[in-house]
């Protein structure tokens, strides 16, 4: 008699993830973009300024430009010898005056201190300054934020409003970016429908066409969408070779589990290699990665949730990567406590959908199933519960919103 042979353990989310980074080849040619089109775009080197911001010292308030000497009494009364609007020059401050001066205008010479108008009574063009103002209040000093010749911006850096702006403070009108990467989907299944058309007996419609391709366009992907593919290894093996060309990235949805209709393994061993497949996740255990020609491969599962939750847990860091983004690409977590009870453990990692309720703790949506696409719009994001884990009122759990791994 022999021995079965041993069952391969699965991978854990952890190890999965960490072995798809690893295989990653960051795309490398860069293009000039402007820098209004550049949200999303991820940058190709280092960006420097060449002038200081603020360029000189200038004002934060709006009120009256003075020398902080002359206002020692608290009740100072001073002629107001000139008005300076934001983008204009004035003159020296002469001693014993003050200027009107409005935000973001520069500080005249001779002038070191702001005093806000609020705390001033202005009569007859003179101004009584009812403070003891100290020297440099309410003044932007030249290069307090940005100084010449620095580093604004490093490679790798995933651009957003905040980037464009800072990029644009110091006349920045294009950047270097690497070019956008390019995914092609296609979705296998006989029962597969489009909205629109009438459902024959069995059919459901495609939902996971609409929603993965609404999660790479969240990521900038270029995207070539084959369409649904009948259930045949023909079909699958003849569309992967057309997905490989000129792609960085093939996606599927569906036929990757082992029934007699999923033929998306054995298409990709044939046309490729598969690398990984089966991850210790729920939902989502058939995962498959590896490679089709020069493009990298995933097979999502079907099932709508599990697609979806597998895209944002592997796909998205994985594609990332690939864009050339640097430094951390897994989503920030946070520790919340649970206001319910799941005593009923699981042996493989879940991803469970919940929301914070108005006292800050996390509700469940009653139920996880991976078919039930409701829970994704009902929920702010995932509870991460490790393998083995029962939950109990009050536990402090891992969570993920959504926020953190749409974009």
């Amino acid at each position: 008699m022999t021995n079965a042979p041993e069952r391969k353990a699965m991978l854990s989310v952890a190890e999965a993830l960490a072995f798809m980074l690893d295989a990653v080849r960051p795309v490398t040619a860069v293009e000039n973009v402007a820098t209004l089109q550049a949200n999303g775009r991820v940058l190709a080197t280092a960006q420097t300024s060449t002038l200081n911001v603020p360029e000189r010292d200038n004002t934060q308030m709006d009120g009256y430009a003075v020398r902080a000497s002359d206002c020692a009494s608290g009740a100072a009364s001073l002629p107001v010898s000139q008005r300076i609007a934001a983008g204009h020059v004035g003159g020296p401050l002469l001693p014993g005056t003050a200027a009107r001066i409005f935000t973001g205008a520069l500080i005249p010479d001779g002038a070191d201190a702001v005093v806000m108008q609020e705390q001033c009574t202005l009569l007859d063009g003179v101004v009584t300054v009812n403070h003891v103002p100290v020297a440099g209040e309410w003044i932007r000093r030249q290069g307090e934020d940005i100084r010449a010749g620095g580093t604004i911006l490093a490679p790798g850096t995933r651009l957003r409003s905040q980037e464009m702006g800072l990029a644009a403070s110091v006349g920045l009108a294009q950047l270097p970016v690497l070019r956008k990467l390019r995914v092609a989907v296609f979705f296998t299944g006989d029962e597969l429908a489009m909205p629109g058309q009438p459902l024959a007996p069995g059919a459901v419609y495609n939902s996971n066409r609409f929603t993965l391709r609404g999660l790479l366009e969240n990521l900038g992907c270029e995207i070539t969408d084959l369409g649904i593919v009948p259930d045949s290894l023909e079909a699958t093996r003849a569309v992967l070779r057309q997905a490989a060309q000129g792609n960085d990235l093939i996606i599927t949805s569906g036929g990757v589990s082992v029934g007699e209709e999923d033929h998306i393994k054995p298409a990709v061993e044939a046309e490729g290699r598969l690398n990984m497949w089966q991850i210790a996740v729920k939902p989502g255990k058939p995962l498959a990665f590896g490679e089709v020609g020069e493009a990298f491969f995933v097979g999502l599962p079907g099932n709508p949730v599990s697609s979806f939750v597998t895209f944002l847990l592997f796909v998205r860091p994985f594609i990332l990567r690939l864009q050339g983004v640097a430094g951390s690409v897994v989503p920030r977590s946070y520790r919340l406590a649970a206001n319910f009870e799941r005593l009923k453990a699981d042996r493989r990692n879940e991803f469970l959908r919940a929301r914070i309720n108005g006292d800050g703790a996390l509700e469940l949506f009653g139920n996880q199933s991976s078919g039930v696409l409701t829970s994704t719009v009902w929920g702010d994001g995932l509870i991460d519960c490790p393998p083995g884990l029962s939950i109990a009122r009050g536990d402090m759990l891992r969570f993920i919103p959504f926020n953190e791994l749409l974009y």
